[in-house]
């Protein structure tokens, strides 16, 4: 197959990317947006893996997401109950099997778990589908993150001329409340991890005033949002890859200072917004990591199931802590993942982040990568405090970004070019590979 025959792939994928972005912003459970979401994910990379061979995937990877997919896949096995002795208290032992009492699930909750696994299998199936692309076509599909972006920057801008507090109702099967996302944090996520991307258009692709207005539409769009660790993970992103990405770009030092000109009065504006809100009432975030840690020091061995937080939290809850409005994430997803996974889990975390830094090593030239390395690593110091993660829009996302950081064939590329040399060719710049007459 020649390379203009297979361009489907990238369009397949990009409109799995962008339909994701419009429709995947919202965080209850059973969504049939969600579901829809994963159908197309696992279809299209279906699709694509019945073609011939496309770019080699490193082992490492497929073996991390072969035991994620493992543990899942485990918890919803029915086990001996003697296994279960002394690992968790009565009240969290998984249901018999089959009214038995002989054989239970890891799992307290195993149809939340099955979901669990759907959704994982959906974001790795779409991860290892961009990984088939030529690194040209993953850098094609950049365009289509962006139009999902610009959607979502629209519709949040409309909500927030009209109002400060606006829901859209009827649309979506969830709640609208900033962007297209449910969740105003989750819509600022989307909104900082797009920023190193934005820089990188303006600094290698030429394109510095869209890139300079894009980057100060979202870094007002995120004040608006009003998201406290928007704001914080805007600013330190948007330092972060002026200063990371700009060292090999062509953009002139002016330019930069304009930017850490704007950043310095953006500053005071975010300052501002942060000052006037508690950090951490009695009933946040602290309570929520201590109520949690708790739980995991009781199932540590095996976790209570993917899926089950929300019934599980509710156990160690203490009596002054139950209220209206009840606690259905953590607020931080590694100790979220650790409670429903158990020590397993991670394992699997701390796996993740050694192949995440030893990549680090190797995209150093790669301008492109090295904004997905900035946008994946912030994403994740956002999971301290949040579940962006637990969105199917941020997931896509992130699966694209993951597979831009691993994809074995920009390394390839620069090699190619270390052996070529540029050429005038009536007006036109072409790369000649060296030792061949022209």
């Amino acid at each position: 197959m020649n390379d203009r025959s297979s361009e489907w792939d990238k369009y397949l994928l990009g409109t799995v990317l962008f339909v994701s972005l419009l429709i995947g912003g919202g965080t209850a459970s059973g969504l049939y947006t969600d579901t829809l979401i994963e159908v197309a994910a696992i279809v299209s990379a279906a699709a694509i893996f019945s073609q011939t061979p496309g770019q080699r995937i490193a082992r490492p990877v497929l073996w991390l997401l072969v035991f994620a997919m493992a543990l899942i896949v485990l918890q919803i096995v029915p086990l001996p109950s003697a296994i279960f002795n002394g690992l968790r208290p009565e009240l969290l032992l998984g249901d018999p099997w089959v009214g038995e009492s002989r054989f239970r699930f890891i799992s307290v909750g195993v149809g939340r778990t099955v979901e669990c696994l759907l959704y994982l299998l959906a974001a790795a199936a779409f991860f290892l589908a961009v990984l088939r692309l030529r690194a040209e076509q993953v850098s094609a599909l950049l365009p289509f993150f962006f139009m999902g972006v610009i959607c979502n920057g629209l519709a949040g801008a409309i909500q927030y001329s009209l109002s400060d507090d606006i829901a859209i109702e009827g649309l979506l099967p969830f709640t609208i409340n900033a962007g297209l996302f449910a969740n105003r944090n989750h819509f600022a996520a989307l909104l900082f991890v797009s920023i190193p991307f934005v820089v990188y258009h303006g600094l290698f692709r030429g394109r510095l005033l869209s890139g300079s207005l894009g980057l100060v539409t979202l870094l007002l769009l995120l004040l608006a949002a009003g998201s406290r660790a928007g704001v914080l993970i805007g600013l330190a992103i948007t330092v972060l890859s002026v200063i990371f990405l700009s060292a090999r770009s062509r953009a002139s030092g002016f330019s930069v200072l304009l930017i850490f000109v704007g950043l310095s009065i953006y500053t005071i504006g975010a300052w501002t917004k942060i000052d006037v809100e508690a950090i951490d009432p009695a009933f946040g975030r602290g309570e929520f990591a201590r109520t949690t840690i708790e739980g995991i020091k009781n199932n540590w061995a095996t976790g209570v199931g993917f899926g089950n937080f929300q019934n599980a939290y509710q156990i160690y809850e203490k009596e002054g802590m139950i209220f209206k409005q009840y606690v259905n994430h953590a607020h931080n997803e590694y100790l979220e993942i650790a409670f429903e996974g158990g020590v397993p889990a991670i394992l699997l975390m701390v796996g993740y982040f050694v192949l995440l830094f030893a990549a680090l090593a190797r995209i150093r030239r790669d301008p492109l990568q090295k904004a997905a390395f900035l946008s994946v690593s912030f994403l994740l110091i956002h999971s301290l405090v949040d579940y962006p993660l637990r969105t199917a829009a941020l997931a896509i996302a992130f699966a694209y970004m993951n597979a831009i950081i691993f994809h074995k064939g920009f390394a390839e590329r620069l090699t190619r070019k270390t052996e070529m040399i540029e050429i005038d060719h009536n007006g036109d710049k072409l790369l000649v590979p060296i030792g061949t007459s022209s």
